[in-house]
């Protein structure tokens, strides 16, 4: 057991229960928190972040499928660098929080995903698109899931090691390398295409909450 500071004031609005969910996942509970292993603590940062995307979809249907993909990972872009903005500064002006913008980060990476998946399918109307809504989301989950285990294994879960702000800089170097494939017309020579850097950080927003968990600071801003 960790003890944590208890900070879900500063959580505004409509979204305060959702981070209410995403604490517990950590077992948040009179000020402490249970360290879970990252499968399971994968797992449940995905429930909490898909509750939201189906709750937004309730609200907004599928709007974001106007999204070109370059209008998608600037979306991401502009997340990231508000992270990296909040480190270097130590302000937080806006109150928005920290584990909102991962949250964020993790669900628009998810539909990039989707985005690209249906890029075969034009012909598909909304409709169609919220009936098989919650199979994609949890198939491209499953497939970023798979990867970071993977990953896991051969490195040995190197990122509970790195500072935050690295996995943030980390997550910026993967959406530069996403604007340049998409000013190259997805042309590549030797480099990973664009779902697998979507996947990556998909995977480095998980493991930022898991350590903003563990080190019980959720809600912080």
């Amino acid at each position: 057991m960790v003890q944590a500071k208890d900070s879900t004031s500063t959580i505004q609005g409509k979204h305060k229960k959702d981070f209410s969910a995403l604490l517990a996942t950590f077992g948040f509970t009179n000020g402490f928190i249970c360290v879970k292993d990252t499968n399971t603590a994968y797992q449940d940062i995905i429930s909490t972040c898909k509750a939201l995307f189906i709750k937004k979809a309730k609200d907004y249907g599928v709007s974001w499928r106007i999204f070109r993909m370059s209008s998608v990972t600037d979306q991401i872009y502009i997340k990231a660098e508000r992270l990296r903005t909040l480190e270097e500064t130590q302000q937080n002006l806006v109150g928005d929080s920290v584990e909102g913008e991962y949250m964020g980060i993790i669900n628009y990476s998810l539909i990039a995903l989707m985005l690209l998946e249906w890029q075969n399918q034009p012909s598909l109307n909304e409709t169609q698109v919220l009936d098989t809504l919650e199979a994609s989301y949890d198939k491209h989950v499953s497939k970023a899931f798979q990867l970071m285990q993977q990953k896991n294994h051969d490195y040995g879960e190197a990122w509970r090691k790195i500072r935050m702000s690295s996995i943030t800089d980390l997550i910026l170097a993967k959406l530069l390398r996403l604007k340049q494939i998409e000013d190259n017309k997805g042309k590549l020579v030797a480099s990973e295409g664009e779902d697998a850097n979507y996947m990556d950080i998909l995977n480095y927003a998980v493991f930022a909450l898991i350590r903003l968990g563990e080190r019980g600071v959720l809600g912080g801003g």
